[in-house]
């Protein structure tokens, strides 16, 4: 439980941030899991239930966030995204591992934990 609001930290769904929300998370200890996505992106829509499968496995060891480029386009220029989805995995503000292309569920656990 947040000790400021008293809701619960993890929920088990990915957390919809913008790029203040996302520098604010990704420069914690906790490991962060990003997606980023854009609502035009079919082949986000489909990984979107995916990635919201794969937060119920990874949290409470990992932070999962869905970041839109199109409101954050600073993200997308400060890693060099070129293509959406792309999956970011940060821990203490530091990119350890970078992807791009949709993915199932099971896939983005793997890759997360491979990656960690």
């Amino acid at each position: 439980m947040c000790g400021a609001c008293g809701q619960p930290i993890f929920t088990g769904h990915p957390v919809e941030v913008d790029s203040a929300g996302f520098d604010r998370h990704a420069s914690g200890d906790l490991p962060v899991l990003v997606d980023v996505w854009a609502p035009w992106c079919g082949p986000c829509r489909m990984m979107g239930p995916m990635f919201e499968r794969a937060a119920g496995e990874l949290e409470p060891a990992m932070r999962l966030l869905k970041l839109n480029l199109d409101t954050a386009p600073d993200i997308g220029r400060r890693f060099g995204i070129q293509s959406v989805p792309t999956l970011l995995l940060l821990q203490g503000g530091q990119l350890k591992a970078q992807t791009a292309g949709a993915m199932d569920a099971r896939a983005i656990v793997a890759w997360a934990k491979a990656n960690s």
